[in-house]
């Protein structure tokens, strides 16, 4: 991994310096910590620039690199993990390679395909590439979005970067929080890409390229998540996908060990690592070391779960034990890494972790991420399916004992839980045909914690947010199964956005180490989304051929496990003691009313509430977090605009609490 920024020219008047170029890579030192470089235009047309982590070709990957005639050059953030193969092709072809790096497949695969280059490319990457021949500016982002890249128009220049801090130095003011993505943040989790918290800074989306060219800026899309029409899909028999989808995980895991230096994985004691061990140890006999995370929460710690695949597989183990007051003292910097407000505190001791990896030696680790999105693992898809059921049989006697098989410690039986299910898990039930059905539930709980708006923030919103997202969905979006429907609703809304941007990319690189997601292979997701779903998800048995695919490799206790999802202590973190100085301060009377984006009395009341320790509720959680990281946002990009320039390029831990 490393870190991209750069320059163009929007215009023949404007002239790109190379000290401007300079000024924005202090602020990716953590994502590049190994070397550093610019390439400017000589007409000043682009400026380029790079830090990097060494990950392949140590010697030889210095960016930003060119060609052999110098007409194009890139600075690439990611890896081509079919860089070896693509090589081989272009050498085919004619081509001359001076380096081993997966870098310079990039700017012959472009010479030799031109914009389809991307689609040649197995990887995750954040690509910005100049021509010199055509004065032209791409900018890609891979298929899934594992890699951010930003941008924003300042008068007469494009400026763009792996991470918004790198963009403030040339602002000539503080960027503003958008009240538009707040709402979106407090509905979906994360901002609705392109946008992102703030005004006038947008991302390359997922599968999307951006072309700079006389002036003009134009964006396309190359990829997209896209599911069959209802009964075209894969045709073979069960045990015949079941082979093929174990080798092509199992390929897609081969070429993501590829490295000069030592590689590891995450282990979480679930179903999605546990696999992705088990199918490196098949490609390795190099030791491998795990890493985890443990909590004092018994409820939240899987730790005997990890121990139980360690012994399995005999693997050295590492885990780092994350305490509240951890979570609570390092939540700033947390904030500060992922540059937008978030609803959970899980992605500190995802900051933790990748600190652990670091310190042991390693920059690289495997993840066993996006499997429950491409093969069907959500609690959520299990519930849509059984609401699709009310819908289709209203009167049922079923309908509670359902949801008592999907959550065990759901009470069905009373008056008021019936009312309670009736009233909650009915919404939309009156048209299960609507585009966002599958996730309503999800958005009205997220939906509630707006009631802490301020009457300012609330009038300034101009559109509804699930209104939006309905009218942007794909034209087949109503001709897919409802269980696709619902898989594409939370690749585009919480993967990209979330998990692989505020609890993934940020979190790693704040330790500058990278994370590879085998299940992320865009080869995986484009099977997985032409199997019929019931391979997906049997019954309630979710994941069902992932499943079969691993059962000769893995403890039948792991392939029998309720799914846990990953959390960490929200309200608790905070109030289980002392709270940190920064919480009263941030969500004191004073900053609430200048800032201006929550209502006083009522996070008042919520946070009497939370000192009480009585009576909290999940909206509670996510109210609480997402006003106090938004209240840090505000504190680390806005209040502290003109101190955090100067700060950019120190280690995190000074932002804690500035």
């Amino acid at each position: 991994m490393c870190g991209v920024a750069g320059i163009a020219a929007l215009s023949t008047r404007t002239r790109i310096s190379e000290p401007d170029v300079r000024r924005m890579l202090p602020a990716l030192r953590h994502r590049g910590p190994d070397d550093s470089g610019v390439y400017l235009d000589p007409h000043g047309r682009i400026g380029l620039g790079h830090t990097r982590l060494s990950i392949i070709d140590l010697a030889g990957g210095v960016q930003p690199m060119a060609n052999e005639d110098r007409t194009i050059w890139v600075s690439f953030n990611g890896e081509i993990f079919n860089y070896i193969e693509l090589r081989e092709i272009l050498l085919k072809a004619g081509h001359r390679f001076s380096t081993h790096s997966d870098t310079e497949v990039i700017v012959h695969a472009y010479e030799q395909y031109g914009d389809d280059f991307v689609q040649h490319l197995n990887g995750q990457f954040a690509i910005a590439l100049w021509d010199t021949n055509r004065q032209r500016l791409l900018l890609v982002r891979d298929r899934v979005g594992i890699l951010p890249l930003f941008y924003t128009r300042q008068g007469e220049r494009l400026l763009f970067a792996s991470e918004i801090k790198a963009l403030l130095p040339l602002l000539p003011e503080a960027p503003r929080i958008s009240p538009a993505a707040l709402d979106q943040i407090f509905t979906f989790w994360a901002p609705r890409s392109p946008n992102t918290l703030f005004e006038g800074i947008f991302e390359i989306s997922p599968g999307h390229r951006l072309v700079l060219e006389n002036g003009q800026v134009l964006e396309s899309v190359y990829w997209d998540w896209r599911f069959p029409e209802q009964g075209d899909y894969l045709i073979g028999s069960d045990a015949e996908l079941t082979e093929q989808l174990y080798e092509l995980l199992a390929d897609a895991t081969r070429i993501r060990l590829r490295a000069d230096v030592p590689v590891g994985a995450y282990l979480s004691g679930g179903l999605d690592s546990s696999a992705l061990v088990a199918l490196i140890r098949r490609h390795s006999t190099a030791p491998l070391k795990t890493f985890s995370i443990g909590f004092e929460d018994k409820s939240l710690d899987e730790s005997a779960y990890q121990q139980q695949l360690v012994d399995h597989l005999g693997v050295e183990h590492r885990r780092v034990f994350c305490h509240n007051r951890d979570v609570a003292e390092d939540f700033p910097a947390t904030v500060f890494h992922a540059e937008t407000a978030i609803l959970r505190t899980a992605p500190t001791p995802m900051r933790h972790l990748s600190g652990l990896v670091r310190a042991s030696g390693y920059k690289v680790v495997l993840t066993g991420e996006g499997a429950d999105e491409a093969l069907g693992g959500y609690d959520l898809f299990k519930e849509a399916k059984i609401r699709q059921f009310w819908a289709r049989h209203p009167k049922s006697e079923w309908r509670p004992l359902l949801l008592k098989a999907l959550y065990p410690y759901l009470e069905t039986t009373g008056a008021q839980a019936k009312t309670y299910l009736r009233n909650f898990y009915g919404i939309g039930l009156d048209n299960p045909h609507q585009p966002g059905f599958s996730h309503l539930t999800r958005w009205f709980t997220t939906a509630q914690c707006k009631v802490f708006f301020s009457p300012e923030l609330t009038a300034a919103l101009r559109e509804d947010a699930v209104t939006r997202l309905t009218e942007q969905l794909p034209p087949a979006f109503g001709r897919w199964h409802p269980f696709n429907r619902a898989q594409y609703l939370e690749a585009k809304t919480l993967l990209g956005s979330y998990l692989l941007c505020s609890q993934g990319d940020r979190m790693l690189m704040a330790n500058s180490v990278e994370g590879r997601f085998p299940f992320l292979d865009h080869r995986v997701i484009e099977f997985a989304n032409r199997l019929p779903p019931r391979l997906k998800m049997r019954a309630l048995n979710e994941k069902f051929l992932l499943k079969r695919a691993m059962a000769a490799h893995l403890p039948r206790q792991i392939l029998e496990r309720h799914k846990q999802p990953y959390r960490a202590p929200d309200i608790p973190a905070f109030f289980s003691a002392r709270p940190p100085a920064y919480v009263d301060d941030l969500l004191g009377e004073e900053k609430l009313k200048r800032y201006g984006y929550f209502s006083a009395k009522k996070v008042g009341f919520l946070l009497n509430k939370a000192r009480r320790g009585s009576s909290i509720t999940y909206k509670d959680n996510m109210a609480l977090v997402g006003v106090l990281s938004t209240q840090l946002c505000h504190h680390h990009f806005i209040e502290r605009f003109s101190q955090t320039i100067c700060d950019i390029g120190t280690p995190s831990h000074q932002f804690a609490q500035g």
